[in-house]
Order: C-alpha cells, then structure tokens, then sequence
C-alpha cells in the first residue's frame, strides 16, 4: 500500500487542463502586481497529485509578464511555448520564443528572467520548477523583493512587506 496521495484524475489517469480552475494574477505585494494582473495559471501537477515539481499551464494575455525578473536559488525551472509569441527577457536581452520552443533556468545562475507577451493576442505555455519553498529564496534584480525561505515577500534589507 503507497502512502502517496490519490491524484484527483479518473482511471485510467487523464485530465482536461481546462477542468483546473485557473489562478488569476499573482501574490506580489500589490505594488508589484500591475505585471501580471490577468495572468491565469492552472495547477496541473497539484491536480494530478504530483509533489516533487509543479507543473502549470500558464496564458498571458497581450502586454503582461509572466513574473517580474527573477532568478532562484535551489530551484530549476523549465517553460515550453504551447501558442502565441512570448518574449523571454533576461541579463543577456530580449529572445522571441514560438510554440515549440523552450526555455530553461538552472537553480543559482544570477539571470533574471521572465516572459512577457509583446503580441497583440493570448499566449500560452507549460512551466515546470521543483518545489523547494524552506530551501529557496528568489532574488528579483530590477525591484525592492525578494523571495525568503518559507516562501515570504521581503524588500532586499529583507523587511516583510
């Protein structure tokens, strides 16, 4: 017998992404949240049960960012464009990514990055990253946050906001 939680999916395990109910924006303190206000995020692997990594299926309307720059500690993270045109910013500049095309972002390499919807429609992609929260800290080079173990927004003096 397996102490592993059952996924909330039907056997054989399936599931429609469409069925999870969607995320809108994000927890930034409210001065950091223009960005990325009408965000959606479904939380694939919370649905199918997973707890080593997080999968969601992101879709950023025209003119908003995925996150604000930012860079982890201990976790990686993966994306992969599904549709639309995202552009990926980071220290080295700008790259447009098309469906298809993905990106990578190892734990501990000072390079801020994000995604950001320069289109005129929605686009939308898959974001995997592990699931370290007492271990990580996130470290965002063009704002006053961060990111403290245990998942806290703190300014960079690390004062809670």
């Amino acid at each position: 017998m397996s102490d592993r939680p059952t996924p909330a999916v039907p056997n054989p395990p399936g599931l429609d992404p469409l069925s999870v109910e969607p995320r809108i924006g994000s927890s930034y303190p409210a001065a950091f949240r223009a960005s990325t206000e009408r965000r959606e995020k479904r939380a694939l692997g919370d649905a199918l049960g997973l707890s080593q990594f997080g999968v969601n299926l992101v879709t950023l309307p025209p003119g908003k960012a995925s996150a604000l720059r930012h860079w982890h500690s201990h976790e990686d993270e993966f994306v992969y464009i599904l549709s639309g045109s995202l552009t990926l910013v980071t220290d080295a500049g700008e790259r447009e990514l098309g469906p298809g095309m993905a990106a990578g972002f190892p734990a501990g390499v000072a390079d801020g990055h994000c995604l950001v919807n320069k289109s005129g429609e929605a686009a939308s992609y898959l974001e995997v990253g592990a699931r370290l929260p007492e271990q990580d800290r996130v470290v965002y080079p063009d704002d006053d946050l961060a990111v403290a173990p245990g998942r806290v927004f703190t300014n960079k003096a690390g004062e809670p906001y």
